[in-house]
């Protein structure tokens, strides 16, 4: 064999390599877009869902809602107004809240106002000034009065309290 004969057998073995390889390479493409649009067809709700994915949405948040609006009553707090001393920024903490009962238990924690009212008051007066000014503090100021509150209200009464007003004047 020549060289010339040489040159062109390499170079046809070379090419049958790199011809074998590009239909496998088309192959892997395809199967990864037809996967993927599969995925997203079914996902999407396209396919296997008998209702639209953002009906089912509603329907289920609307479930919840509803569920959770059975579960629970709101008992408001009075206005409880505190004097703060003199070299505090502000003269007066003005403080509202409700209070989160279960259901039926309403009337139980009204009855327990005046303590519950009582208690609260005592504790805002009790809290250092830079406490009411620093707004981190909110979280620990609300734990510290629903501890106070379910203490005077007994065990499971009392759920949560929440602040509709906290006003430095």
């Amino acid at each position: 064999m020549t060289d010339e004969t040489v040159e062109t057998d390499e170079a046809e073995e070379s090419g049958k390599k790199s011809g074998g390889k590009m239909p496998l390479l088309f192959g892997l493409v395809a199967a990864i877009l037809l996967g993927g649009g599969g995925f997203f067809a079914v996902y999407s709700g396209m396919i296997g869902s008998s209702a639209p994915p953002d009906d089912l949405a509603k329907v289920e948040a609307e479930r919840t809602v509803q569920a959770k609006l059975e579960e629970v009553s709101f008992v408001p707090i009075e206005q409880i107004i505190v004097s703060l001393p003199k070299q505090a920024s502000a003269r007066n903490l003005r403080f509202v809240g409700q209070l989160e009962v279960a259901p039926g238990q309403a009337e139980a924690v009204e009855q327990l106002m005046p303590r519950i009212v009582d208690v609260l008051n005592t504790y805002l007066r009790a809290v250092d000034v830079q406490d009411f000014e620093e707004p981190s503090q909110a979280t620990r100021l609300r734990a510290q009065m629903l501890r106070r509150v379910q203490v005077v209200a007994g065990e499971g009464l009392v759920r949560d309290l929440l602040i509709t007003e906290f006003v430095l004047s």
